[in-house]
């Protein structure tokens, strides 16, 4: 048998491949599907390649979550960008975030955090909380209703909070208030609510109805 001749990449081409194959795994089969020697195998490298370039297993998956923050990242200023030029599209926003996390890396974040590792960034749903805190702003022209935008904040954290949680434990949390097995498993319903509740406590139905 011939050996197959391996392909010398550019180190930034390598890690994007890397992360990509480690993307699809967790898509697959979850955190524990993750493991060097399966990315590895996708990509066509050694084990040793993969640890050269993140380290071992726990760095990868570290590396893996905040490539997962940078998606989360590019979908919500996509979602907020269309809304330069309209109101606020909050069941687009609501279904941005779920999708992320639906594929894996709720699993993964739980997954880390319970393994002790913390993040320490901050302000990723920025341009969520400035664009719907704008909406409530030309709201309150209209109304006597006064709230500061820490009051956004705590709206836009409860959301991304559950959202966040939803794959790991929405099923649960519907069947503990009495939800059928079979229809707790299926969020949609949850989302529509949590989109419909998020515009009501931020008074943005108010602005939906005016434009």
């Amino acid at each position: 048998m011939v050996a197959q001749r391996r392909v010398r990449r550019p180190a930034e081409e390598s890690r994007r491949l890397i992360l990509a194959a480690a993307e699809q795994l967790l898509i697959e089969g979850g955190p524990h599907a993750v493991q060097v020697r399966s990315v590895a195998q996708r990509v066509g490298i050694t084990d040793a390649g993969v640890s050269h370039h993140f380290g071992g297993r726990d760095q990868l998956l570290v590396a893996l979550l905040r490539h997962g923050g940078r998606r989360l990242r590019t979908a919500v200023e996509t979602a907020v960008s269309a809304w330069i030029d309209t109101e606020p599209d909050v069941a687009s926003l609501v279904a941005a975030i779920a999708e992320v996390y639906r594929d894996g890396y709720a699993e993964l974040a739980v997954a880390l955090h319970a393994a002790g590792w913390r993040d320490t960034g901050a302000g990723l749903l920025e341009p969520v909380v400035q664009a719907l805190h704008a909406a409530r702003s030309r709201s309150r022209s209209r109304s006597r209703s006064r709230s500061g935008i820490e009051d956004t904040r705590m709206a836009v954290a409860a959301l991304h909070q559950a959202l966040a949680l939803e794959p790991v434990y929405g099923a649960a949390f519907r069947r503990s208030a009495g939800i059928a097995a079979k229809p707790a498993r299926d969020p949609e319903h949850q989302l529509t609510w949590w989109t419909a509740t998020l515009t009501a406590a931020l008074g943005l139905e108010r602005v939906l109805a005016w434009s």
